[in-house]
């Protein structure tokens, strides 16, 4: 560690332009996780919100909520328990006197299981039929406490009494409202009841004609939900890949040129092991400043991106990400270990 921490001190420029690329590459893949994150969070905050473990929905509406169709039937037979809820799903334009927004409308009862854990940061729980909630995200579309909104094919006008903790489902600010509501928002008839039932038991929920998904079901056939979080994926693999190649090329240069001051410790008696420990310790102090330095830069970051900008640090993610940076780094550093293993202290002597 002497040795690496004094070669460092006397190379600075070398060693803090190293870090300085190496802390962009940690900025960026933890820049694309927190933007991963709040994608994912914007498909799923709402059904997370509500604490539930299954969604029994139509077998024809292939795990999309917002195209299953429940009968009065099909409800009747649920013989729905103090676990269980129907919901009404439906994406909607909602109208005010300001702006037309893309939404989604949650049809929900009152005092059952979804109505229970809604968290509101302002107004007042509904009170009647034609009162709603909405997301706290539609307030940057002017709509607010008080406003008379009309709600897709629904004849009477609603009122916003209230805000919601950031809710969203499959990318649209939530609208939670009366379940009678969501026949007449939908354009069906008094045949259909709801979108589906949701649980929060453990066990599958069991009922003819009907299909149970897990959330982690309901959430990967969500549209567009597996091929976003795949990309994000397959884009920090990548970046992580060419972290590693970035710490081998750089190494492998520093030890490219730095073979005949090795040699000369190796001819000195100095042992091959302590020189391959000392490569691996610059490569673990550069991984680890970067690492330190691009948290720092995303800290910062995070107070001036806008909230209209989809990102999430989760710090459990971050710190896998921050372990893969470091594990990555020193694989990297293997192609030069292997090349100091090899030094010949006879080709110093030998002149």
């Amino acid at each position: 560690m002497y040795l690496t921490l004094n070669e460092m001190h006397k190379e600075k420029l070398r060693y803090g332009l190293i870090i300085v690329v190496m802390t962009l590459i940690s900025y960026l893949i933890f820049i694309l996780s927190a933007l991963a994150m709040g994608l994912a969070n914007e498909n799923t905050s709402a059904v997370n919100n509500w604490g539930i473990t299954h969604i029994a929905m139509s077998n024809d509406a292939n795990g999309n909520l917002s195209q299953s169709l429940l009968t009065n039937d099909d409800i009747d037979k649920t013989n729905l328990s103090v676990n269980q809820s129907a919901v009404g799903i439906a994406p909607i334009i909602v109208k005010s006197h300001d702006a037309r927004v893309s939404a989604m409308f949650v049809g929900i009862q009152k005092n059952n299981l979804i109505d229970k854990q809604i968290q509101l940061t302002k107004g007042k729980m509904p009170n009647n039929r034609y009162d709603v909630l909405i997301s706290s995200t539609l307030t940057q579309k002017k709509l607010k406490i008080g406003d008379h909104i009309k709600l897709g094919m629904l004849g009477h006008a609603v009122k916003v009494v209230g805000y919601v903790k950031t809710a969203t489902y499959n990318m649209s600010p939530i609208i939670y409202g009366n379940l009678a509501n969501w026949g007449d928002i939908k354009g069906v008839n008094d045949t259909f009841y709801a979108s589906g039932v949701v649980s929060n038991d453990t066990k599958k929920i069991t009922i003819k004609n009907l299909k149970t998904y897990t959330k982690a079901q309901l959430f990967n056939k969500m549209p567009g939900y597996t091929a976003q979080n795949s990309t994000f994926i397959f884009m920090i693999g990548f970046l992580l890949v060419i972290s590693a190649v970035i710490v081998a090329i750089f190494l492998y240069i520093l030890t490219i040129q730095k073979i005949p001051n090795f040699a000369v410790l190796r001819a000195q008696g100095v042992p091959g092991q302590y020189l391959v420990l000392n490569t691996i310790s610059e490569t673990l102090i550069i991984m680890v400043l970067s690492v330190v330095i691009s948290g720092i830069l995303c800290a910062v970051t995070s107070w001036f991106i806008p909230e209209s900008v989809p990102m999430f640090f989760d710090i459990k993610l971050l710190a896998l990400s921050s372990l893969g940076l470091i594990l990555t780094g020193i694989l990297g550093a293997i192609v030069p270990v292997r090349l100091i293993t090899k030094i010949d202290p006879m080709s110093v002597i030998g002149g």
